[in-house]
Parts: C-alpha cells; sequence; structure tokens
C-alpha cells in the first residue's frame, strides 16, 4: 500500500483569523463552475457539537449562496456512531472469511476481522454469507463491490479498526454512517444558517448520505462540484469542504 500524497499543498494554503483553509480551485461541471474551500479543524472527539464546528470554523468564511458538505466520520464521531474494537468479539466466520476479501488504498475493507464481524452484527450472517459468496463468484469477471452491494444498510461506509491509521483512536474505532442524516443537515442549518450536505467521500465515489432543506445545489450539481475528491484524506483535517457556486 503507497502513501497517499497530501492535497494540502502550501500553495492552497490561506487563512482568515485563526482559521486554514486550503483553495482547491475552480472545477466546471454540467453548465456551472464551483470554488471549494477545504476547512481544516482540530482532531473531532467523540461527541463534539457538530453546530459549534460550523460556527467556529465556517462561518468567518461563508457568504450567502456557499454550500457546506460535513464529512460523515467527523459525524459519526459528533453523534458518537462509533464501535470500539474491544466491544467486537469476531466469530467463526468473520475470522475465516476475512482473508478472501479484497483490499484497496482507501482504508480497511473487509479484510480485518473486528470489521468483519461488525458487519455480521449490523446485517446479519445469512445476508453476509451471501455477500460474500456472489462476491467471489462476480471477482473474476471483473466486478467489484458487489459484497457491498449485497450487504446495504451502508456497510461501505464504516471506516475505522485500521492499523496504518496516523491516529491512535481511528485504530481502536469504527465509525458508521449515522442514521437520520437529513435530519442531522437540518440542524445545521436551523443552529448557523448554513446550508450543508452530509457527505461520505473517497477517490473512487462521493456517497451523498443527506441534505438541509435550504441546500439549492441539485444533487448531480453537488457531485460535479465534487469530483476530485477535495476533502483529502488521512491526517489532513479537512473534512469540511465549502461550496461557492460562481457566476457564469
Amino acid at each position: 500500500m503507497g502513501i497517499i500524497p497530501s492535497r494540502n499543498l502550501e500553495e492552497q494554503r490561506r487563512t482568515q483569523g485563526d482559521i486554514v483553509y486550503f483553495d482547491r480551485g475552480v472545477i466546471a461541471g454540467g453548465g456551472r463552475k464551483y470554488a471549494r474551500y477545504a476547512i481544516q479543524t482540530h482532531f473531532v472527539q467523540r461527541r463534539e457539537s457538530k453546530e459549534d464546528l460550523v460556527r467556529r470554523y465556517v462561518l468567518p468564511l461563508y457568504q450567502p449562496g456557499d454550500v457546506l458538505t460535513f464529512g460523515a466520520k467527523v459525524m459519526a464521531m459528533c453523534v458518537d456512531s462509533v464501535r470500539e474494537r474491544k466491544d467486537v468479539k469476531p466469530g467463526f466466520w468473520a475470522n475465516r472469511l476475512w482473508r478472501f476479501a479484497g483490499i484497496n488504498h482507501t482504508g480497511v475493507g473487509m479484510h480485518e476481522p473486528h470489521k468483519l464481524q461488525l458487519v455480521v452484527d449490523i446485517v446479519g450472517l445469512p445476508r453476509v454469507l451471501l455477500a460474500a459468496g456472489l462476491s467471489a463468484i462476480t471477482r473474476p469477471f471483473g466486478m467489484h463491490g458487489v459484497f457491498y452491494k449485497v450487504c446495504g444498510k451502508g456497510v461501505g461506509g464504516i471506516d475505522g479498526f485500521y492499523f496504518r491509521s496516523s491516529f491512535d483512536v481511528y485504530k481502536e474505532l469504527a465509525l458508521i454512517n449515522p442514521d437520520h442524516p437529513n435530519e442531522l443537515c437540518d440542524q445545521i442549518e436551523e443552529a448557523t444558517g448554513v446550508p450543508t450536505v452530509l457527505m461520505d467521500a473517497n477517490d473512487l465515489q462521493r456517497d451523498q448520505l443527506g441534505r438541509s432543506k435550504g441546500v439549492k445545489l441539485t444533487d448531480e450539481q453537488l457531485q460535479d462540484a465534487l469530483r476530485d475528491n477535495p476533502s483529502g484524506q488521512g491526517d489532513e483535517l479537512t473534512p469540511l469542504i465549502l461550496i461557492r457556486p460562481l457566476e457564469s
């Protein structure tokens, strides 16, 4: 597994007061252009206020018409949608099936028995066995992601139990995409006035989990604006992306 290069380049670095953010440049799509600003935060701990994060880091930069994308992993920490490694006990099937899981560069997949056991706990053993079997059958034909599609229930969004993480806490925690994502986004907008989208993004895909009522961009426009995954990875601490639609 190679080292993922940082997106937080020094030439992108900007400051406003004590806020540090990175100008990801302008991207075009669907006849529109968007500026994107990746806002750096501290390492967010469990049960921190999501509204306070937006007040502290986003409001100093926010302009009417902007849309905030809030990283799903940070939201999971805020609402305590996590499981600790010590509370997950890999059973017979998890201890055997993980060896056959595929490996990708975006984090820990199912090739970790604790994470696979967590999926068994969430969706049930019969579905996991079905998903594993169909994945094994279809993989030689170049079909990927079958396991996650069959499991459903946000399994693809589980992150953590990652021994290569820059943060020790992520070696012992699994983060699960939160329930009621639309309501969480509405809570942020009602408290701060910032239209918010909950996004689980990586270099392979950008899964929109929820959006507040005040977001004016369509789902397709949001995908256009985030096409190159401006949030970054690893220890960059830029989970808040401010999208600014530009005049044509």
